[in-house]
């Protein structure tokens, strides 16, 4: 059996995959785009010789990105996706009988056809009549918004490096902060408390600058280097430790109970932006 050797950006560990088949390999007009499959996670969408998703495991991701913005907020019915080519959380979004609009904006189209193709299951929900696919810079996309009229701003980005960097500047931030409504929310993957520590704390302080609520919560997850995962999430005022509306939808991972346990000890939190966690 051949093996898929992993090196993401960052990290010093390297994970090693076996591959009972190639599926698909090509290169998009931005990235080399990958599918495999394995005989533990099925399926796997693999870009830039980073893995993105696994059929088996993709959920624990998905709902943890999607689900605490989404339930801190008391009436989510606008939202913006960015990146997610997938279509892992756009499927979570449309959950909420509450949505109206999701604008999915996604700069490689090509990660769309493919997650359509290859794995159905995560992207169903991609063609919702609720769903407006942009094939554009995200970036772009929120700052010629002129309205404050979205409940969450959900980014699902590559690693933090390249084309995706335009996600995480104060530029950006702000340009969000002015499209969400007084309760509205913003969340984003920001890599490991393992391995990048440090760029956890620079995104934190930067939001800092942009929002009056700042916080991070994190999640276990097995295919992405380091493992401890860590979301920023962001507000006008309200907190998303709080849950605004009913735990009622099908979920395999995320309840009510997760979404408390998922954030950082307070007294660990100030810690760490006090740069005194020494690892």
């Amino acid at each position: 059996m051949i093996k898929f050797t992993e090196k993401a950006p960052y990290a010093p560990v390297e994970y090693l995959y076996d591959v009972e088949e190639i599926l698909h390999r090509g290169k998009s007009k931005f990235q080399d785009i990958m599918v495999i499959k394995n005989p533990y996670y099925g399926k796997m969408l693999i870009l830039d010789d980073v893995v993105q998703i696994t059929e088996r495991d993709e959920f624990f991701y998905h709902e943890m990105l999607t689900h605490v913005a989404m339930h801190a907020n008391p009436n989510p019915k606008k939202v913006i996706v960015i990146g997610g080519g997938d279509g892992g959380v756009v499927r979570e979004v449309l959950k909420y009988h509450s949505i109206e609009k999701v604008f999915f904006v996604e700069i490689d189209e090509e990660v769309i056809n493919i997650s359509r193709r290859f794995f159905p299951a995560v992207s169903s929900g991609v063609d919702d009549p609720k769903v407006e696919i942009r094939v554009m810079d995200g970036a772009e996309f929120v700052a010629k918004r002129r309205l404050s009229d979205i409940d969450a701003v959900i980014i699902d980005s590559t690693d933090i490096i390249g084309f995706a960097r335009t996600l995480f500047t104060p530029d950006f931030f702000a340009a969000v902060r002015n499209c969400l409504t007084d309760e509205g929310m913003f969340v984003t993957h920001t890599e490991s408390l393992h391995f990048h520590k440090d760029m956890v704390i620079e995104i934190q302080e930067t939001l800092r600058k942009v929002f009056p609520v700042v916080d991070l919560y994190t999640a276990a997850i097995a295919t992405y280097p380091g493992n401890w995962w860590v979301f920023a999430i962001a507000s006008k005022g309200l907190s998303p430790r709080e849950m605004r509306h009913a735990f009622e939808i099908e979920t395999k991972y995320y309840t009510d109970e997760i979404h408390s346990q998922s954030f950082m000890p307070k007294g660990m939190y100030e810690r760490l932006m006090r740069r005194q966690l020494a690892w």
